[in-house]
């Protein structure tokens, strides 16, 4: 066992590991250490300064899902862009599981929308292209998070809508996605409903979300019922 691994365990929560194992299907239980986020957290701070850090981010992949959260806070620590990029390029691939993927909102991603967002733009296109399915979440994800409010831009609703996959967490990520652009950018997102350009499951699933939101008027809510 690794030391990160003992200090892993160290702060394991075994009721929090039954519950936490449960939302996460994709993953066997015995993969789930279960510590939890706020425990998690403050570990990453602790090992994002410690001089060998890279020798846990080259140690891929990783045994458990506790330990790829790990990597993934402490990727978030990152403060430099083209390293925050190289270390998300080497790492997303081996991401297995939807709650891996949410958690990860890269610090040097806040500066860069302000400073450099069409770079930033460049590589969230480019993982929602992706043929694995957490990457192209995660790129959907970042969309999401930076181009739906000063940076957004109408065109993108269509590079999101044009994502195909069976894949389950990619299509529940398109229609979280549209559910936030029917939120922030009601009257761009709203034709994509009205003329059912998404495929016939993510229709729904974002019709849901978006009646599920409290960021959305009553108003608005029911006249997307109608498309339902």
């Amino acid at each position: 066992m690794t030391e990160i691994q003992q200090q892993l365990f160290a702060l394991q929560d075994k009721q929090f590991r039954q519950f936490h194992s449960s939302l996460i299907p994709t993953l066997l239980p015995e993969k789930v250490i279960g510590v939890r986020m706020p425990a998690m957290r403050k570990l990453a701070k602790q090992i994002a300064r410690q001089p060998d850090v890279e020798a846990f981010m080259n140690t891929l992949p990783h045994k458990y899902y506790d330990e790829n959260t790990l990597h993934g806070l402490i990727l978030c620590e990152e403060k430099d862009y083209d390293k925050t990029i190289a270390l998300l390029n080497r790492w997303l691939p081996f991401v297995d599981n939807w709650a891996t993927c949410d958690l990860v909102q890269p610090r040097a991603f806040r500066l860069a929308a302000k400073q450099q967002p069409d770079r930033l733009l460049t590589d969230c296109l480019r993982w929602a292209r992706s043929t694995e399915p957490y990457t192209i979440r995660f790129g959907v994800n970042m969309l999401m998070t930076h181009f739906l409010d000063d940076l957004f831009r109408p065109e993108l609703l269509a590079r999101v809508a044009a994502i195909e996959s069976d894949h389950y967490y990619v299509r529940m990520g398109v229609a979280w996605y549209f559910a936030t652009a029917l939120a922030k950018q009601y009257e761009a997102a709203l034709p994509y409903i009205e003329q059912h350009r998404l495929a016939d499951w993510t229709h729904r699933k974002t019709i849901q979300k978006a009646i599920e939101s409290y960021r959305i008027s009553d108003t608005h809510k029911a006249y997307l019922k109608t498309f339902r």
